[in-house]
């Protein structure tokens, strides 16, 4: 199979690749969050080449991106006030919303669940693809399954070239993490993953958020989630990452007692003179959040080599963005943190 290159500023582009998803294609579609590897949701054979793509688990379930917030109609049913406010405030952007599936959408796509996650990206060129195709398209993220997140089109050829019908190259993108997942179906809402919809921003209009286990914590293995990223280990390099946290002081003095070479840091930008000796990495500046959302996946995927031994990884603090970069982390992490201020 030839991967088609599509360059989004092609006018030709948006009927080119509505085209592959009309006829059961896959392809790599550019969003404010990731790259997605996108078929025609309603298709179930369509949809298990996804599956396929990405070495996905059967179980984890995909989202629905729509062209137009009123879609959601098509596909969703018992669709509370909540879900109506949340869509009025933060779509097109990145923010899904968990709801009752209707029976148009197949099981392949929700993961065997009667639950279905749905969105509206803010890319103009997606949103039309969305519209010319007539149908949603699922679409998780385009890398292989378990591995960084693919922010550019070259990550995804780096992926799949040869193994999809095309990629639509939109440029980086911008906020450089996976979209907030928030569950409107059991009762409070209940945020299932973090993204670039704050928290904050969710209990503004929610007046209510339950925080997940899966986002503070690994969950078992055959537990049954509504959305994607909630069990698996996810977002990771080939290597152990370890997260160090603590002051810049502690943390760097915890980093040398302990590397070898072979070993990688990654860090934030005002901290690279604290690891000249250490092959440092910095994914963005922790005096902006939005550069570490921007870059985290990038940074990942060029220290996923088998020859690293291990990555030491600083983590950002606090709410908003910097809430996404840590569950991010995290994942890559399985959870394996380190308190420098108390560990010798």
């Amino acid at each position: 199979m030839k991967t088609l290159y599509l360059p989004s500023e092609d006018p030709k582009t948006p009927e080119t690749a509505a085209e592959i998803i009309k006829n059961g294609g896959l392809v790599a579609l550019p969003t404010e969050t990731v790259y997605g590897l996108g078929a025609n949701g309603l298709d179930e054979v369509a949809v298990s080449h996804i599956f396929e793509a990405k070495g996905r688990p059967q179980d984890n379930p995909l989202i629905l991106h729509v062209a137009k917030p009123q879609e959601i109609e098509k596909f969703c049913h018992d669709i509370p006030k909540a879900a109506y406010d949340l869509a009025e405030a933060f779509w097109p952007g990145p923010l899904t919303i968990v709801l009752p599936a209707r029976d148009i959408v197949p099981k392949r796509t929700t993961g065997g669940l009667s639950t279905v996650a749905v969105r509206c990206p803010d890319n103009a060129v997606t949103r039309e693809i969305i519209a010319r195709a007539g149908v949603p398209i699922a679409a998780p993220s385009a890398n292989l399954s378990g591995k960084p997140s693919t922010t550019t089109a070259q990550h995804v050829l780096h992926d799949h070239d040869g193994r999809i019908d095309a990629v639509v190259d939109g440029g980086p993108c911008r906020v450089g993490v996976e979209s907030t997942i928030v569950d409107l179906t059991d009762g409070r809402p209940r945020l299932l993953r973090p993204g670039g919809i704050s928290p904050e921003q969710l209990i503004s209009i929610l007046g209510d958020l339950v925080i997940d286990k899966a986002v503070t914590a690994q969950i078992d293995k055959d537990a049954v989630v509504k959305a994607p990223g909630m069990k698996y280990r996810h977002y990771a390099p080939a290597e152990p990452v370890v997260i160090v946290a603590g002051s810049r002081e502690k943390a760097a003095a915890y980093i040398h007692r302990h590397f070898i070479p072979g070993d990688r840091v990654l860090c934030f930008e005002e901290e690279l003179p604290l690891y000249a000796d250490c092959a440092p990495l910095a994914y963005g500046k922790e005096s902006d959040v939005e550069t570490l959302s921007a870059g985290l996946f990038a940074a990942l995927r060029e220290l996923d080599d088998p020859a690293i031994h291990q990555v030491y990884a600083r983590c950002p603090v606090g709410g908003g963005v910097a809430y996404a970069v840590q569950n991010r982390l995290k994942k890559a992490a399985a959870f394996h943190i380190v308190d420098s201020e108390v560990e010798e």
